[in-house]
């Protein structure tokens, strides 16, 4: 990528999210987001990622307050007890907990994937939560750009390495779940197949659009392989709109002058930006419903792009070449 093609990214980025903003400036103007209502969850068990902040804790917090056993899968080691302390005084619930897993690495992932089946119980939700954004450039510990390698190969592999628990759970009339947050960047996002770790030259907004644009393609991808089984598990994606946490900090400065003075204002609060992931997760709505972008707990379109099939596909193939898990396309809709 070039500097000029680096800096039409940059635009792209601030661009979507000042739409954004914009219209839920209107939306707060004409009334606001009103919560949501959502069915107890008893006895089900839900794994968010990065809950131990921002909209991921929020997240956790409304499935635990829900009745659900909640682990948060998190690299936060130092603030993992004192959160699920919060967690368990503010909901009343005591089934929650913290598992360790770095989603920059792909062996912490399938120790974290290991512990958790050792536990021997079900798992009815997972939500693809954590993310870091427009970070500069720097690598995972398997050599991946970070954004493409913790907020896309990272949860690719651990949606895989989960989706027999998630099968094993799931049921005819009460499917398993799998929520993946995306947001509306990757609406400018460009996937450069031949170039996905922006070796040539980074932008960090090119990236993070990056790889939130590979989430859809991925969760599309998902559903239809799952679909093609007869699986009792569906994938959606939650966007959550533009949310007041600490992820701004690598933006540009007039972006987070414009959140410390509107943010209270113009941006949503994290409980605010969890209800879509929270719906997904949960509403009877959209149940054995998959492959559907969601936004303001509402289905919209993603980026025409998304639904390439071959693109999916594609993207989907050399994911598997790079995390080592087994591609089953040929077999489950070529074969």
């Amino acid at each position: 990528m070039s500097p000029l093609s680096a800096a039409r990214a940059a635009l792209r980025v601030y661009a979507a999210g000042a739409a954004v903003v914009l219209a839920q400036l209107l939306r707060r103007c004409l009334g606001g987001f009103a919560e949501p209502v959502f069915p107890p969850q008893p006895d089900r068990v839900a794994i968010v990622t990065g809950g131990t902040d921002g909209i991921g804790y929020a997240t956790a917090r409304q499935l635990a307050r829900l009745g659900m056993h909640v682990i948060i899968a998190g690299n936060n080691d130092s603030k993992a007890q004192d959160v699920v302390r919060r967690l368990k005084e503010e909901t009343s619930n005591d089934k929650v907990e913290f598992l360790y897993c770095d989603l920059a690495s792909l062996t912490s992932i399938r120790q974290f994937v290991q512990k958790f089946k050792k536990k021997k119980i079900p798992l009815h939700v997972l939500v693809n939560n954590a993310a870091v954004m427009m970070v500069p450039q720097r690598k995972t510990r398997d050599g991946f750009e970070e954004h493409f390698g913790l907020n896309y190969l990272g949860h690719f592999v651990l949606t895989n390495l989960l989706l027999d628990s998630l099968k094993a759970a799931g049921r005819p009339g009460r499917t398993a779940r799998v929520v993946t947050v995306s947001s509306a960047t990757h609406y400018v996002g460009e996937l450069r197949l031949r170039d996905l770790h922006g070796s040539r030259c980074y932008s960090p907004h090119g990236a993070y659009a990056q790889s939130k644009l590979a989430l859809v393609l991925f969760t599309y991808h998902l559903q239809r392989l799952l679909a093609a089984q007869g699986s009792p598990v569906t994938a959606n994606v939650a966007d959550p709109g533009v949310v007041d946490t600490d992820l701004y900090r690598h933006v540009f400065w007039g972006t987070r002058l414009i959140q410390k003075m509107l943010g209270w204002w113009a941006f949503k609060t994290p409980d605010e930006g969890a209800w879509t992931s929270v719906y997904a997760a949960v509403t009877p709505d959209l149940e054995g419903i998959g492959g559907r972008y969601l936004y303001n707990e509402k289905e919209t379109k993603s980026l025409m792009l998304t639904y390439d099939r071959d693109l999916q596909r594609q993207l989907w193939a050399i994911s598997c070449q790079m995390t080592g898990i087994t591609d089953v396309t040929q077999d489950t809709l070529l074969g």
